[in-house]
């Protein structure tokens, strides 16, 4: 059921029930943090593995103390400046939070989300919401409640429309290792922003067996269509030319002997327009049943860093990924 009605959301989330969320970055599958039964139900209904965290959604920047040890002061200058916002900080956690919510760490992930709709929900709650993005683990996030509806359908009792998400990329996601700051995830918040506050910042945004924070394993954000990530798309289009082949492109269509779906994430340029674009063009491209997708590598620098780091997992299998040159 696809609604606008926080009080019945809040009802549901009070009763153990999950309900999907906005986001100004994805729309999240939320459960209270402290019902084991609604949790476990998040695990089941995404397919996700229990090592992998979930973030711990808030409404107000007090509520951290609830959840956190201790706030390194690094922390405390990123939540200044970018809470609310896309900006996921994990921290020491306290003995209340659960070890499921967790992957069994004694560190927990905690934002405070910046959209209307989803804070009025949580500051109605007595208690947070863990909420990882809307959809079977792996593949395409939702930008919309459709996209979320689509994936679920009568095993969801309600998504909470908030309209679509106008950043479009999850989260930035930081934490602290020996008191200095490292980078688990790029995301919203463009790696150069970050370390304008606090300075450099280490990179560690794989890891497989046991990941710090979401969106680190190797194989995410796919598509069921083969995706293929080239700096030329003129010759990889030619290498696929048998195939049925669409194209997701930067700035501008190219010239192409051959009929081919394309779509322009930002005529302009504009890295921010084409990160809010990119999943939902991807949710478009798949429901077209093609055989390749072919995208265009974008500029390794600022949002055009976390948009290949979407491309780069959304290939079919890490092995597969390609840049083409």
């Amino acid at each position: 059921m696809i609604s606008n009605d926080i009080d019945q959301a809040a009802h549901l989330l009070g009763a153990d029930e999950i309900v999907a969320i906005p986001t100004e970055t994805v729309y999240g599958l939320a459960a209270n943090i402290y019902s084991e039964k609604a949790i476990q139900a998040v695990f089941d209904l995404k397919k996700r593995p229990l090592v992998n965290p979930l973030i711990v959604h808030i409404g107000s920047k007090d509520q951290v103390n609830d959840i956190v040890q201790d706030v390194p002061e690094m922390a405390s200058q990123l939540m200044d400046k970018f809470w609310p916002g896309p900006l996921t900080l994990v921290m020491r956690k306290k003995n209340s939070v659960p070890n499921t919510i967790t992957g069994g760490k004694d560190t927990v992930a905690v934002r405070m989300p910046d959209h209307p709709l989803t804070l009025k929900l949580l500051n109605a709650l007595s208690f947070p919401l863990a909420a990882p993005s809307a959809n079977p683990f792996g593949s395409i996030s939702p930008t919309t409640a459709l996209h979320v509806d689509q994936y679920f359908k009568d095993d969801l009792p309600m998504v909470l429309d908030g309209g679509a998400c106008r950043n479009g990329l999850e989260s930035t996601i930081i934490g602290f290792e020996h008191g200095q700051p490292v980078l688990y995830r790029l995301g919203a918040i463009a790696l150069e922003e970050i370390e304008n506050e606090i300075g450099p910042v280490i990179v560690k945004n794989f890891e497989e067996l046991h990941p710090n924070a979401p969106g680190m394993m190797a194989r995410h954000y796919a598509p069921k269509t083969l995706t293929i990530v080239t700096k030329n798309i003129a010759a990889a289009l030619h290498d696929y030319r048998d195939k049925r082949t669409a194209l997701l492109l930067f700035t501008s269509k190219i010239d192409s002997a051959n009929e081919v779906h394309q779509e322009v994430l930002s005529v302009n340029g504009n890295l921010k327009e084409a990160a809010s674009k990119l999943y939902a063009a991807m949710h478009r491209l798949d429901a077209m049943n093609f055989e390749v997708l072919l995208a265009e590598q974008f500029p390794d620098t600022e949002l055009g860093r976390a948009i290949n780091d979407r491309l780069k997992r959304a290939s079919k299998s890490i092995n597969k990924f390609q840049i083409l040159n």
